[in-house]
C-alpha cells in the first residue's frame, strides 16, 4: 500500500527533524494512527501544558486528508469542546487538502494555532467571541483548563 510507504517515510523524517514542542509516534499496531504530544507554547495560556492528540491517516493518504483531534481537553476556539476534540484546521479541509501536503505541515499548523487561534474559523464560536471581546477572561479560563487537563 502506497500510503503506508509514504507515512513511514514522513514519520522517519519527523523523528530525524522534529518540530519544536511536538513529538510523534505511530501506534504499535497501526502506522496510520499516530499519537502526538504537544507542549503548550511559552507566553500563551497553554504554557506548561502537555496536550495529547491523535492523527489518523486514511488508507487513501495522501489523496485524502488525515484527521487530527485533541484527546486532552483544551479551551480553544478552534477545538471542539466535546469529547471528540475535533480541530478546525484549514489545511485539513477536503477542498484545500493537496496530495503534496505533508503531515509536518499539519502539525506545524496545529502548533501555530496554540500560539495564535484563528477566530475567523472557529469551531467554538462562543470561545472565539470571548477571545475577541473579553480576552482577559479567555486567558484565565484557558489557563485554568490547561492546569486541570494538560498534565
Amino acid at each position: 500500500m502506497a500510503a503506508v510507504k509514504r507515512v513511514a517515510k514522513e514519520l522517519a523524517e519527523l523523528d530525524s527533524q522534529p518540530i519544536n514542542g511536538v513529538s510523534v509516534g505511530a501506534s504499535d499496531s497501526d502506522i496510520l494512527k499516530w499519537n502526538i504530544v504537544m507542549t503548550g507554547p511559552p507566553d500563551t495560556p497553554y504554557a506548561g501544558g502537555i496536550f495529547t492528540l491523535v492523527l489518523e491517516l486514511p488508507p487513501e493518504y495522501p489523496f485524502k486528508a488525515p484527521s487530527l483531534r485533541f484527546t486532552t481537553k483544551i479551551y480553544h476556539p478552534n477545538v471542539s469542546n466535546d469529547d471528540k476534540g475535533a480541530m478546525c484546521l484549514g489545511i485539513l479541509r477536503s477542498d484545500t487538502w493537496k496530495p503534496a501536503s505533508r503531515i509536518r505541515q499539519v502539525l506545524e499548523h496545529a502548533a501555530a494555532l496554540l500560539k495564535e487561534p484563528n477566530i475567523d474559523d472557529a469551531v467554538e464560536t462562543a470561545i472565539a467571541e470571548q477571545y475577541k471581546n473579553n480576552h482577559e477572561d479567555f486567558v484565565k479560563t484557558a489557563k485554568d483548563w490547561t492546569r486541570k487537563n494538560a498534565k
